[in-house]
């Protein structure tokens, strides 16, 4: 496994500290979302479906990176009864973070909807039932700007794909359940995420061409998306968690970050790596004639606006820095 060279560094929150169960840990975000938690000082058991040598590249480099820094429980689908077994093992939970979700080829027209919302929500009332044993009465979902009814922009009601769908069926089961059993429920909606250890996505194909000496072309330069720093939803997410009291019954955050066109952002992107990456980092926009999706759809509150003590250039640094190890191990 390639060796990455990327700093991390832990400070201590000052405030409360709470035990939190999270699911989907190996994800990109579900990384993210774990290290941040544990730098505002909270104790977090990060779950896992398969087995730690289950995981490779990209995804095992994340799991190796987890199991140094928090308790990590393998083999455990939610619902299930070792998953069960392990909220009683090591509880109790203050909150429970349900990150986790069915993906198994989630850009498919084919995904299906109902049977990712069975798997989404499995045993979700017995889960429930062996935290609230515990004095656990907390619960933050996390949910996508590509879900029916989230986000603004054209078509605003309509999933992007049956993916989204099921995301949004996985949010109305949960929040009827949390409702009906007086549990505060957090639901925190995802845009574009972009950064470090992400699986090989837009980002990443720009910086393969410029390291090839190629122009990249940009072939849906008109879509209106939301692009954000992976490192700054994370600390909006750590927030978000904090700020979940008992009693609220529901809250809703969808932290946003650069709105702008995708051809805008290419361009953001390019001026941020071209002094960092010592590469040209030039890009071409195609005519774009293919609208498949909503031209727009983006979140509407700002992350920036929140006290998170994030710098946007360290972030660009860090980035840039990420790549390059990735280059050097090439």
């Amino acid at each position: 496994m390639a060796r990455f060279r990327f700093r991390v560094s832990f400070k201590w929150h000052c405030g409360d500290t709470m035990k939190v169960l999270f699911t989907g840990s190996s994800s990109f975000t579900g990384y993210w979302f774990v290290r941040s938690l544990i730098e505002r000082g909270h104790e977090v058991v990060a779950t896992f479906q398969g087995q730690a040598h289950n995981y490779s590249g990209i995804r095992g480099a994340r799991v190796e990176k987890l199991q140094k820094i928090c308790q990590c429980a393998f083999g455990l689908v939610f619902g299930s009864e070792p998953f069960l077994d392990c909220i009683q093992a090591n509880g109790p939970f203050d909150v429970l973070c349900h990150h986790a979700a069915d993906v198994t080829n989630y850009k498919s027209s084919d995904f299906d909807p109902v049977a990712a919302l069975k798997s989404n929500s499995h045993e979700l009332t017995a889960v429930m039932g062996q935290l609230e044993e515990q004095g656990c009465f907390r619960l933050v979902l996390t949910g996508s700007v590509f879900e029916q009814n989230e986000g603004v922009g054209s078509d605003p009601n309509l999933a992007f794909s049956p993916y989204g769908l099921s995301k949004g069926l996985t949010s109305d089961l949960v929040r009827y359940y949390c409702g009906t059993r007086a549990w505060s429920m957090g639901k925190f909606v995802i845009p574009n995420p972009f950064g470090p250890f992400e699986e090989p996505r837009f980002t990443h194909f720009l910086v393969k061409n410029w390291a090839e000496g190629k122009a990249p072309e940009i072939r849906t330069p008109d879509y209106v998306r939301d692009n954000i720093h992976i490192s700054l939803l994370a600390k909006s997410y750590a927030h978000f968690v904090d700020g979940l009291a008992k009693g609220t019954r529901f809250v809703h955050r969808a932290p946003s970050g650069y709105v702008e066109s995708q051809g805008a952002f290419a361009l953001r992107f390019a001026a941020a790596m071209r002094p960092r990456l010592g590469f040209s980092c030039d890009v071409e926009l195609a005519r774009q004639t293919d609208f498949a999706e909503p031209r727009m759809r983006i979140n509407t509150e700002p992350a920036v606006a929140e006290s998170l003590d994030w710098n946007e250039e360290a972030a660009w640094d860090a980035l840039a820095d990420y790549y390059q190890g990735i280059l050097a191990a090439r």
